[in-house]
């Protein structure tokens, strides 16, 4: 029950925090994991805290981030999910935080220059809470799977949709393909018809870009 010390955790789908260390009481270092295929790309995160005390300030320091500037330095603010937040009163994803900064660190990397620093304060609402953080609102592989699903199994969207196989990514996942037109008229017609190549997601970090193909896809 005296143990206050935040138990950290990132093995879950999409997250990528490498290593938590404790500097001081109430304040934690994080090492982020780089995307794969990468020459060690670190700037989104997504893990999760537990053991949280409720009133206390905490301080998170993402350590080895790498752009030299971030829209944390105008505004922005970390994203934030309660478990416990989302099951009493129904609040999901909030940003949250103060004292935001991100700044050049002392820590040279092995090619050229510095890394950079992702630091703020955080206070949580409940004692042993379990607590997500993210840079972007998180859309992992499984929320697309679900989604194409249920594409499919609409009577109605399924009639001007085919989904295929483009490819398998790295990892060994399938990136799917969809093809979208009418295709009652015949072959020979269909070939015919101009075509518009939509893509998204270059990147692990940029889950804005899932959200905004979704939203062109259900238009």
């Amino acid at each position: 029950k005296n143990d206050h010390t935040l138990v950290f955790e990132s093995r879950f789908e999409s997250g990528n925090l490498r290593r938590a260390i404790q500097v001081y009481e109430f304040e934690y270092d994080l090492i982020l994991k780089p995307d794969y295929n990468t020459r060690g790309f670190t700037q989104w995160y997504y893990f999760r805290v537990s053991n949280t005390r409720a009133g206390r300030t905490y301080r998170f320091n993402i350590i080895n981030l790498l752009k030299p500037d971030s829209l944390y330095n105008h505004g922005m603010r970390p994203l934030m999910y309660s478990e416990n937040e989302a099951k009493t009163t129904g609040k999901g994803w909030v940003r949250a935080g103060r004292d935001v900064c991100y700044y050049q660190n002392s820590m040279k990397r092995k090619t050229a220059g510095h890394y950079y620093t992702l630091t703020f304060r955080v206070q949580f609402k409940h004692d042993n809470d379990t607590v997500y953080f993210a840079h972007s609102y998180p859309y992992t592989f499984s929320d697309l799977q679900r989604y194409l699903n249920r594409l499919e199994e609409d009577p109605k969207k399924k009639q001007r949709l085919k989904r295929r196989e483009l490819c398998k990514t790295i990892a060994g996942n399938t990136c799917d393909l969809l093809i979208i037109t009418t295709f009652g008229s015949d072959y020979e017609e269909v070939r015919r018809r101009k075509g518009i190549v939509i893509s998204s997601r270059v990147h692990p970090g940029e889950t804005g870009s899932s959200f905004m193909m979704k939203g062109i896809i259900d238009y």
